[in-house]
This record gives C-alpha cells, structure tokens and sequence, in this order.
C-alpha cells in the first residue's frame, strides 16, 4: 500500500511540475523560437502516429477488411470538424467501432 501511495504521489508531483515549468520558465520573456516550432507541429505528428498506431494490427486482407475501425475513425473526424468536442468525438467513434466490430466481425 506505501508503495502505491509513494507512485501516485510521486507522478502528482511530477505532473504538477510540467504543468508549472512553462508559466515559471517563460512567464517573463519570450518562449525560444524551438518552443513555437513544437507548439506547431508536434501535435498533428503526435496524432499521424497514434492513427497509423491504430490501425497497425488491421487485418485489410480478412473480412471485414477494417470496415469497423475506418468507420470508427471517420466518424471520429466527421464528429469532430462537426462539434469541436474532443470527447464527443472519441466517444462517438470509440461506440461505432466497438458496435460494428460486435455485430460484423
């Protein structure tokens, strides 16, 4: 039970940490430029790895051909441009995955 005790609090203060370096580090001068190029482009590289992640264990060449997980990431992105609600999104693609997978696999 310490154990456990000393791992949650030991990643609360770690969490805490990184959310607070960027207000204590840059709260008075300009962020580096190599900030700015991460804030960019690391989230759209982030979600291209976790997409191809997802669908790396597909089987296209067995039936169903990874209907259900195309399906679920369409309409993850038709959710998404439509409401701009990161959690209806997911939870609206998760649901159509998980019912296809369950009535068509």
């Amino acid at each position: 039970m310490n154990r456990i005790l000393a791992t949650v609090a030991a990643m609360a203060i770690v969490t805490i940490a990184t959310r607070a370096a960027p207000f204590l580090f840059f709260s008075k001068r300009k962020p580096p430029a190599s900030l700015d190029f991460l804030q960019a482009y690391l989230p759209p590289a982030l979600m291209t790895i976790l997409v191809l992640s997802a669908f790396r264990n597909v089987s296209w060449a067995a039936s169903p051909h990874g209907a259900p997980a195309l399906a679920g990431a369409v309409a993850t992105a038709v959710l998404h441009l439509w409401r701009r609600n990161v959690l209806l999104s997911i939870a609206g693609g998760t649901a159509i995955y998980m019912a296809l997978i369950r009535l068509i696999a």
